[in-house]
């Protein structure tokens, strides 16, 4: 597994960091990845990793390793808050899905909402989770074609199309930011391969 060291670099000194990578991976802990069964943790320090390229201030790191905590263990935003601050606990807070939305597509579009009106910083730890997801499916796409459908929460047309409303968001609140042409390229290479599978399949 990566270490926060690997994953973050020279902000490993960081004590706000080291914490937050500590109670990421305490909630995560024993919890696997649905699209390739990799330890969950990988992926709030894969998502870390982009704020900290583009130098976005240190809170929105923290932000980044703990986006899913709330939604995926125990602990509540009001613990988050109490040990990294109202600004952590904000961001977490919008980004953490609403559960009480049972259907799929209605709770993402709910969440790119939220998302929205907290305003940039929730937008940039948002577009890497999107990046991230999205690179994680091409990969396994390039595995297992269309089967990698059985291991997702959502039909794949489904996850792209919500992907591309998240584009377009992003593209609206932080057009600028490194991480959203990045999604753009991914989002527009997975399509690429999946149209030329979908062609040898037609043409066999």
């Amino acid at each position: 597994m990566p270490t926060l060291k690997d994953q973050i670099g020279d902000l490993d000194g960081s004590p706000a960091l080291r914490e937050a990578y500590e109670l990421a991976a305490s909630a995560h802990r024993g919890q696997t990845r649905k699209d390739d069964a990799s330890p969950y943790i990988d992926h709030p320090l894969a998502v870390a990793t982009e704020p900290r390229r583009n130098g976005l201030p240190e809170e929105t790191i923290v932000a980044a390793l703990l986006h899913d905590v709330v939604e995926d263990s125990e602990l509540t935003v009001g613990d988050v808050t109490e040990r990294f601050g109202v600004g952590v606990g904000k961001l977490v807070a919008a980004l953490t899905d609403d559960q009480t939305i049972d259907d799929y597509a209605e709770r993402k579009r709910e969440h790119r909402g939220r998302v929205e009106k907290a305003g940039p910083e929730a937008a940039a730890i948002y577009a890497a989770d999107k990046l991230v997801n999205v690179r994680e499916l091409r990969g396994l796409y390039a595995e297992l074609g269309e089967a990698t459908a059985v291991r997702l929460k959502a039909p794949i047309g489904i996850r792209v199309k919500l992907w591309h409303g998240d584009l377009e968001m992003l593209r609206r609140l932080v057009p600028e930011l490194p991480t959203v042409a990045a999604l753009a390229a991914e989002l527009e290479a997975f399509e690429a391969v999946r149209e030329r599978a979908h062609q040898l399949v037609d043409v066999g």
